[in-house]
C-alpha cells in the first residue's frame, strides 16, 4: 500500500489548524473596520510582511507543483522557480513604492489614482477576480492531492475541508489574521524544506536492486467509474491504492552501490555521472468508454535529467520547430511578468506603514522565496531517486519525499503543505473579496455603504468566493498544479502589468487606454488559453492527436502575444483619447 491513514500527519495537522484559527480568531478584533479587514490597518511590520510575502507567494504550485515536476522531469521544474523568482524584480524597482503610494485597499486603487473612472475599477475588479479564481484552482487541487496520504478520505473532502477553514481565517479577521497565517507557514515552509534538503544530502545516493520498483504500472478506470491498479480492485473513494512506490537510481559512477553523504555540489556531480529512472505515461481509450494508463520506467542517464528539454511545455528549448521554442519563451515571459500583476501579491502593500517598508518588505520576500526556490531542486531531484514516488500524482512528490526518510517529518511536511494552501488561499479571497466590496459595490456602482457594512459584505463574498474555489478544485483534480499556475500569471501580466508600469512611466495614459488594455489583456489571454491544444487535452479530454486538431490557436502559452497586446492597446487608444487625459497627479 503506497497510501494509509496516517495518524501522526492528521495530529500534527490538527495543531498547525488550531494554531491558525486561534490567530484568526485572536486578531479578530483588529478586522472591525475596512481598513483592517482589507489592509491590516496598514500596521504590519516590514520584516513580517516580507516574510508573509514568501508565504503568500510560495503557494501549493511552488511547493507541491515544482517539486513534482523536477522529480518527474528533471531540471525543468526549475525553470519555473527562475520565472517566478525573476518576476520580483519587476515588483522590487517597479511596482512596490509607487504602489504604496497610490493605492488604498486594492489593485484598482493604484490605477485609477488620478482618474476617478469607474470604467477602470469596473475593468479592475472583473481582471482581480478572473486571475484570483484561477490562481484558486491549483491551490484547491493542491489541497486534495494531500488528502489520500493524511486521511485516506477522497479528493473531493480535502478540497471542502480546506476551503471551510480558509473562509474560517478570512471571516473571522480578513488581512490580519491572513499576513500572520502567511508569516507563519513561510517561516516553517522554507526551515523544514532547508531540513530536509540536509537530510537528501546526508543520505546521498543508493542503487535500488529490487525489480519490482522499475516494472510498468497499469491503472484502469472502467466505464461504470471502478478503478483498477495493477489489475486490483480498488474501493471508490476510499483512497486504495495497489500501487507499488517508484524512484530510484539504477547505476552509479564507478559501479558503486551507494555514495554516502554528499556536498551541495558533489550532489549534481554525482547525478550527473548516474542513470536514473523516469516515468513515461500513455493512456488509451477503450471502445465502451473505459480508459488504460501504462507507466512505463525510463533508464535515463543524469547528465540528460540536469539538461533543460523533457518536460512538454519546455520542449521548445531543444526542439527545430519555431512554434515551440515561441511557446517557451511566452511561458518565461508570463512567469517573469506575471509576479508584479498578482492581485494577491500587490494588496500586501497596503499592510505597511510607508514606501521604505514598501521595499524592504520587498528585499526579505526576494530573499526567502530565493531560498526556498533552490532548494525546491534538491527536493525534487531527492524525490525522484528517493524510491518513494507515486507514479500517477506528481504532486505528492515532496511529501512522499519526506516519508522516505521518517514518519513524523512526512506528518510536518504533509501539514505545511496544508498551510501553504491556507495561506495563499486566504490572501486570494482577501483579494477578490475586495474587489467586490471596494472596487465594484462602492466604487463603481456607488452604493454607500459604512465600514461595517463593507465588512459584512466583504466576509459574504469571501465566503462565495470560497465555494467557487472549492467547486472547480474538484473538477480540475488530475492537472499538475504547477502548471494549472501558469495560466494565472498569464493572465494576471497580459491584464494588469501593462496598465500598471504605463501609468507609472508614461505621461500620455489616460483612462480609456487602462480600460481597453486590461479588457484586451485579460479576454485575449482567457480565450487563447481555453482554445489551446493543452486545454482540449487536459480539461476537455480529447486525445492528444484530436486536441492538436483542435486547438484554434498554434501554441498554448499566450504571455508572448497578449503582453505586448495589453501595451499596444494601451498605447493606441490612449494616444487616440489624449485631448481628454488629465494632468498627472
Amino acid at each position: 500500500m503506497l497510501y494509509e491513514f496516517n495518524l501522526n500527519a492528521v495530529f500534527v495537522f490538527g495543531l498547525i489548524v488550531a494554531v491558525t484559527l486561534w490567530i484568526s480568531f485572536y486578531l479578530g478584533r483588529q478586522a472591525k473596520s475596512a481598513s483592517g479587514f482589507f489592509a491590516a490597518g496598514g500596521g504590519i511590520h516590514w520584516f513580517v510582511n516580507g516574510v508573509a510575502f514568501a508565504g503568500d507567494y510560495l503557494s501549493a504550485a511552488s511547493f507541491l507543483g515544482i517539486c513534482g515536476m523536477i522529480a518527474f522531469y528533471g531540471y525543468d521544474g526549475f525553470l519555473y522557480s527562475i520565472g517566478y523568482l525573476a518576476g520580483w524584480i519587476v515588483a522590487l524597482f517597479v511596482v512596490a513604492e509607487p504602489l504604496k503610494r497610490l493605492g488604498k485597499y486594492t489593485f484598482a486603487d493604484a490605477l485609477d489614482a488620478q482618474f476617478d473612472s469607474r470604467g477602470i475599477k469596473l475593468m479592475a475588479a472583473i481582471a482581480t477576480l478572473v486571475v484570483s479564481v484561477f490562481y484558486l484552482i491549483p491551490q484547491m487541487v493542491g489541497a486534495g492531492a494531500l488528502v489520500t496520504p493524511l486521511f485516506g478520505l477522497p479528493h473531493w473532502v480535502g478540497v471542502s475541508m480546506v476551503g471551510a477553514i480558509v473562509v474560517l481565517i478570512v471571516v473571522s479577521a480578513g488581512m490580519v489574521s491572513t499576513t500572520y497565517v502567511q508569516f507563519l507557514k513561510g517561516s516553517l515552509l522554507v526551515v523544514f524544506s532547508a531540513v530536509l534538503t540536509l537530510m537528501i544530502l546526508a543520505r546521498g545516493f543508493t542503487v535500488d536492486d529490487d525489480p519490482s520498483s522499475i516494472e510498468p504500472q497499469v491503472v484502469t478506470v472502467e466505464a461504470d467509474g471502478d478503478r483498477l491498479v495493477n489489475g486490483v480492485p480498488q474501493g471508490r473513494g476510499t483512497g486504495e491504492t495497489d500501487l507499488r512506490p517508484v524512484g530510484s537510481v539504477s547505476k552509479l559512477p564507478g559501479g558503486a552501490k551507494e555514495t554516502g553523504p554528499v556536498g551541495p555540489l558533489e550532489f549534481f556531480r554525482v547525478l550527473q555521472d548516474s542513470e536514473v529512472v523516469l516515468w513515461k505515461s500513455e493512456t488509451e481509450t477503450n471502445p465502451d468508454g473505459s480508459t488504460v494508463t501504462t507507466y512505463s520506467p525510463q533508464p535515463t542517464p543524469g547528465s540528460e535529467v540536469l539538461r533543460p528539454g523533457n518536460h512538454p511545455a519546455f520542449k521548445g528549448i531543444r526542439s527545430d520547430k519555431f512554434l515551440d521554442k515561441l511557446n517557451f519563451l511566452s511561458l518565461m515571459l508570463a512567469l517573469f511578468c506575471g509576479t508584479a500583476s498578482l492581485p494577491h501579491i500587490l494588496i500586501r502593500y497596503y499592510t505597511v506603514k510607508d514606501q521604505a517598508s514598501a521595499r524592504k518588505s520587498t528585499i526579505v520576500g526576494i530573499g526567502s522565496i530565493g531560498f526556498f526556490y533552490v532548494l525546491t531542486l534538491y527536493l525534487g531531484l531527492g524525490a525522484m531517486t528517493s524510491g518513494a514516488m507515486d507514479v500517477t500524482n506528481s504532486n505528492m512528490a515532496a511529501p512522499l519525499l519526506a516519508r522516505s526518510f521518517n514518519e513524523w517529518l512526512f506528518a510536518i511536511i504533509s501539514a505545511i503543505a496544508f498551510t501553504t494552501v491556507l495561506g495563499t488561499v486566504s490572501g486570494l479571497i482577501v483579494a477578490s473579496s475586495g474587489a467586490v466590496v471596494h472596487d465594484l459595490m462602492s466604487n463603481f456602482l456607488k452604493i454607500e455603504m459604512h465600514d461595517s457594512n463593507k465588512v459584512r459584505v466583504a466576509k459574504i463574498a469571501s465566503v462565495v468566493v470560497g465555494v467557487i474555489a472549492i467547486v472547480l478544485g474538484i473538477l480540475f483534480e488530475k492537472m499538475n498544479v504547477n502548471y494549472l499556475v501558469g495560466w494565472a500569471f498569464s493572465i494576471a501580466a497580459s491584464a494588469n502589468l501593462p496598465s500598471l508600469v504605463m501609468l507609472l512611466f508614461w505621461k500620455g495614459t489616460t483612462k480609456q487606454g487602462i480600460t481597453a488594455a486590461i479588457l484586451v489583456g485579460m479576454v485575449s489571454s482567457l480565450g487563447w488559453i481555453l482554445l489551446s491544444a493543452d486545454t482540449f487535452a487536459k480539461v476537455y479530454g480529447y486525445s492528444a492527436e484530436d486536441a492538436a486538431a483542435a486547438a484554434v490557436v498554434p501554441f498554448s502559452q499566450p504571455g508572448i502575444v497578449t503582453i505586448p497586446l495589453g501595451f499596444l492597446t494601451l498605447i493606441v487608444v490612449s494616444l487616440l483619447t489624449k485631448s481628454r487625459a488629465p494632468q498627472a497627479a
